[in-house]
């Protein structure tokens, strides 16, 4: 699903994000980024994205070169992907329903579709209570699986998970775990880039461990490098 290919990233002034990133994630895999501030976790992140480009190496996403992509094609990986950011970047005016909604109609998806896909998302994330109320009258919690539903809403080969955890308490880490996990039992690639390393470890899923900007450890806890790739 994803492969990077010696990758490099460089900035202005000497600043060296990435360095010879050579990496694959299978199809279905649920996968931890860990590192520390700094570490290259958010470039990882945006050469995924197409938001950013290497400055050498190659970087694939569901077989594509993403090097060999046009501009407008850009917006067409992005559908493939779904992210759920720290913040939640819920829209306070709109309800859960129009939240999960939002991430629909801004791809041009039918309003039929629409009525049928978003009942469904609300019930996985165990919010179909919650379809008309906003944002501000909502739990941490209940916000949190409103950003994991949006998300999820257009079905994406690709979740990624942006320090999910970052902002609440630890029982709400464990919720978002579970609903992660549930996301990759229907068929999602899950990708969570955190630096939180115990609740990593605890899942008992492949780490991908980055420092300064280079890929020091790669499997599943008591693994070495290279433990659980292929």
């Amino acid at each position: 699903m994803i492969r990077f290919e010696n990758v490099y990233k460089e900035y202005p002034g000497d600043n060296e994000a990435l360095h010879d990133v050579d990496l694959h994630i299978k199809r279905g895999e649920f996968v931890f980024v860990l590192g520390p501030s700094g570490a290259g976790k958010s470039t990882f992140l945006k050469l995924i994205l197409r938001e950013e480009s290497p400055t050498r190496g190659h970087v694939w996403v569901d077989g594509v070169d993403l090097a060999d992509l046009k501009e407008k094609q850009i917006p067409y990986l992005r559908r493939k992907i779904g992210v759920v950011f720290q913040d939640f970047r819920l829209i306070p005016t709109m309800t859960v329903y129009d939240n999960v909604a939002f991430a629909l109609r801004v791809t041009d998806v039918s309003e039929d579709r629409i009525r049928e896909r978003v009942p469904i998302v609300l019930k996985l994330v165990g919010l179909t209570h919650k379809a008309d109320a906003y944002p501000p009258t909502l739990s941490g919690g209940e916000q949190q699986r409103v950003a994991v539903g949006r998300a999820l809403a257009h079905s994406p080969e690709l979740l990624i998970a942006d320090e999910p955890t970052g902002n609440v308490d630890p029982a709400m880490s464990l919720e978002m775990m579970k609903l992660l996990v549930a996301a990759n039992n229907v068929g999602a690639t899950v990708v969570v880039v955190t630096h939180e390393q115990d609740m990593a470890r605890r899942m008992g899923k492949r780490i991908i461990l980055l420092e300064e900007g280079r890929v020091v450890t790669d499997g599943k806890p008591g693994q070495g490098k290279g433990g659980a790739r292929g």
